[in-house]
């Protein structure tokens, strides 16, 4: 009886972990600067249901019309008290001091909660996967995903009705809710890793809706090998013939060295000469070496204020 005891007390006691975890996931973030309004469980055509997390900084409504800064992951951005990993952004400590100082303008943020197994799907850009790619290389793409435990049937990409849901049905509901800006010049997206690549293919696909784009540690490999991987090349290819008008857009990159981001210098170099060959230069493209960093929310957190300042500088 005793051993059967002890797997009945294991038990409770990780339903009973699961069940905290779960708890403190549902419960608003803590913030230090402004405050957090929460759609729960955004109801949506084009995806999964999920928490959309709206920060309002100090003061707001007070100065009239604010831009906006759609993020994604956005259980990682405000409290690591409620994250998986214990780190976040802490998005509210940075922008709100980039404010008080009066380097960017007045925005609110936009937290899309990731869809958890949907999470690769739905921010891997679909386009370049099914256009770029013959079917040996998505076998490719789909045996490396599998490998990892990122993929459990055939990889199919649904990133195109992830950004359809946010341009559409997310931002429709901001506009009329919010005092904002609805137009690109004020409209900005940002992610980090997978989340970096969708935010790039973002600003691609829809360049009337979002002026800018902040990709940190973007995860171009899309897998996770460099080894026998056609997508990075795909990607590259997509750019030149889908990167918005640098006239009126704004694109930001960076990476560090450490951990996961090993994955990144040489891509991005590549992703450089396509970004120079496109006539981007240092007025409206920016990619940023933050050496020894890794593939973390803080390190994303420390270097927060570097594309905030690019993209919403005064």
């Amino acid at each position: 009886m005793q051993p059967i005891l002890g797997k009945i007390i294991m038990l409770l006691f990780v339903c009973f972990v699961a069940f905290l975890r779960s708890h403190a996931q549902d419960s608003l973030p803590k913030v230090t600067k402004g405050k957090v309004e929460r759609i729960h469980y955004f109801q949506s055509k084009n995806i999964t249901p999920r928490h959309i997390d709206i920060w309002l900084p100090p003061g707001y409504p007070d100065s009239g019309k604010y831009d906006v800064l759609y993020m994604h992951d956005g259980q990682m951005l405000f409290d690591s008290d409620n994250t998986w990993n214990k780190q976040a952004w802490e998005v509210d400590e940075v922008v709100a001091q980039l404010m008080q100082a009066g380097k960017v303008r007045n925005f609110i943020v936009v937290g899309i909660w990731n869809g958890g197994q949907t999470r690769h799907a739905d921010y891997f850009p679909q386009k370049p996967f099914e256009l770029l790619l013959n079917q040996t290389e998505r076998d490719t793409i789909n045996s490396q995903l599998l490998n990892v435990g990122r993929t459990t049937t055939a990889f199919k990409p649904q990133s195109d009705n992830y950004l359809k849901f946010i341009v559409s049905e997310l931002k429709p509901k901001i506009d009329k809710s919010y005092s904002v800006y609805t137009n690109p010049e004020h409209t900005f997206i940002a992610g980090s890793s997978m989340g970096g690549l969708i935010s790039l293919y973002a600003v691609c696909e829809y360049p009337e809706v979002f002026g800018g784009a902040a990709c940190l540690s973007t995860h171009w490999p899309g897998t996770f090998t460099l080894q026998n991987n056609p997508f990075p090349l795909a990607m590259q290819l997509y750019l030149e013939m889908q990167i918005p008008d640098p006239a009126n857009h704004r694109i930001y990159f960076d990476y560090g060295n450490q951990t996961l981001d090993t994955l990144y210098p040489s891509l991005q170099k590549n992703v450089d000469e396509v970004m120079r060959k496109m006539k981007y230069n240092q007025t409206n493209w920016l990619t940023y070496l933050d050496e020894g960093a890794d593939h973390s929310e803080r390190a994303w957190h420390k270097r927060l204020h570097v594309p905030l300042i690019f993209l919403l500088s005064r």
